[in-house]
């Protein structure tokens, strides 16, 4: 006994044995379809559920991303990506114009319009049983690839011939001759696999590049809008950094939205690309005098294009970094100059409170004035009073006796009251 399993463990460990390559044998004709997911999965299993009840199949689970059936008049293979849809159909045996008769058109054509999503890569192809001595590559471009230049070369140890030209012909599909020499079924499963593979990363990749052919005026405004602002910032005026705050921010919100609406696309591009160089690698390509390989084709044509959107998205990082620099620079001037403001605040609050305790004192002076005269008053009145008893006592001498004493016990009164008060706001 051991413990529990993960509750994915078993999840992950069939997912890299999901989509298998299909065990194929020459002679057969294979029709394959990519579409660009529209994100719905209900309805792509809706769809591939319809084909299956058309021929008393069993349906697909809903959560399934990969099914194969076979209806009788072919087979299908269906898998599900993060991006796409892949659609193959094999039908047996191969006719004299292979290409006029490809396997798709054994599937039903209504349900074939009703398919969600957009075509991304779309190709028909021909398994040969032929040994590759007796080709005539020229022969086999002008009957098969409309004349075009071949692409192609011997693979899987020199037991196949894959040849293609890349193009999309009339009817909207790629064009593939694979010539079998002694591989095994799963070989030449494996060997188209990798070549409609190749196509479709290839495509999926190159959805990067329109974006970085338009990015390049918006990123060549962006630098020169940055130039102006940093030539304005070292000549500017306090009075100006509003304005150039205002201006770096806009610039940095608009660089940022920029790359949050690109970032994912680039990235993808990226690994869709590692994937086509992988792809090629498995292929283990043996030169065909005349002829381009996969590999050369892949690196004139496909890796140029990566190259720019590479270089985009790193211009792209790099604006965006030189925004942020900048943004920290003028903040960090606009700090400086809002310190320098409150400094002259609070030099004027100082000045002020100096002017208002110069007040208060003043007040508080007038103040025992104005007690100390009430204060001597109720004292000549007191005197006055004993006076009426009949008691000799000098008016004018208590009430002069009584000033000195008055204003001294009301000054030390308002200043233990002002201390109190001070003690308070202290707390």
């Amino acid at each position: 006994m051991i413990p529990a399993d993960h509750a994915q463990r078993r999840a992950l460990n069939d997912e890299v044995h999901a989509r298998p390559p299909e065990q194929l044998t020459a002679p057969m004709r294979l029709s394959y379809l990519a579409l660009v997911s529209e994100g719905d999965r209900a309805a792509d299993i809706a769809a591939l559920a319809a084909l299956a009840a058309r021929f008393g199949a069993p349906a697909p689970q809903p959560d399934q991303n990969h099914y194969s059936a076979d209806f009788g008049a072919f087979r299908i293979k269906w898998e599900r990506h993060t991006e796409f849809l892949r659609y193959k159909f094999f039908v047996s045996g191969a006719e004299a114009t292979p290409f006029a008769d490809p396997a798709i058109k054994a599937v039903p054509p209504d349900w074939l319009a009703t398919l969600p999503g957009q075509v991304i890569a779309a190709n028909h192809a021909v398994l040969v049983k032929q040994s590759k001595e007796a080709l005539a590559i020229e022969t086999i471009a002008e009957q098969h690839f409309g004349g075009n230049a071949l692409i192609g070369s011997m693979t899987s140890g020199g037991k196949g011939l894959a040849l293609t030209d890349f193009r999309i012909h009339d009817d909207g599909f790629g064009r593939l001759i694979v010539y079998d020499d002694g591989l095994t079924p799963r070989q030449l499963g494996r060997l188209v696999q990798r070549i409609m593979e190749i196509e479709t990363y290839r495509m999926m990749a190159l959805l990067a590049f329109p974006v970085a052919r338009a990015l390049g005026p918006i990123l060549q405004q962006a630098e020169g809008e940055l130039l102006s602002i940093i030539s304005a910032v070292q000549d500017a005026k306090e009075e100006d950094e509003p304005l150039l705050f205002d201006r770096i921010t806009r610039l940095e919100a608009q660089v940022e939205k920029t790359r949050s609406d690109t970032h994912y696309r680039f990235s993808a591009a990226n690994a869709y690309h590692t994937l086509v160089e992988q792809r090629v690698d498995e292929l283990r390509e043996q030169r065909i005098e005349g002829l381009q390989t996969f590999r050369e084709f892949n690196e004139r044509r496909l890796s140029p294009a990566m190259a720019t959107c590479r270089t985009t998205s790193t211009r792209l990082e790099a604006i965006l970094d030189r925004v942020g620099r900048t943004t920290v620079l003028l903040s960090t001037r606009v700090n400086v100059t809002r310190e320098k403001q409150n400094q002259q605040v609070l030099k004027s609050m100082d000045r002020r409170a100096n002017l208002q305790l110069r007040l208060q004192q003043t007040v508080e002076g007038l103040s025992v004035a104005a007690i100390s005269y009430y204060i001597v008053g109720l004292v000549s009145y007191a005197a006055k009073g004993v006076k009426a008893t009949g008691r000799e006592i000098n008016l004018d001498l208590v009430t002069a006796w009584s000033i000195p004493i008055v204003i001294a016990i009301v000054a030390y009164g308002l200043q233990r009251f002002r201390k109190a008060i001070e003690k308070d706001d202290r707390r």
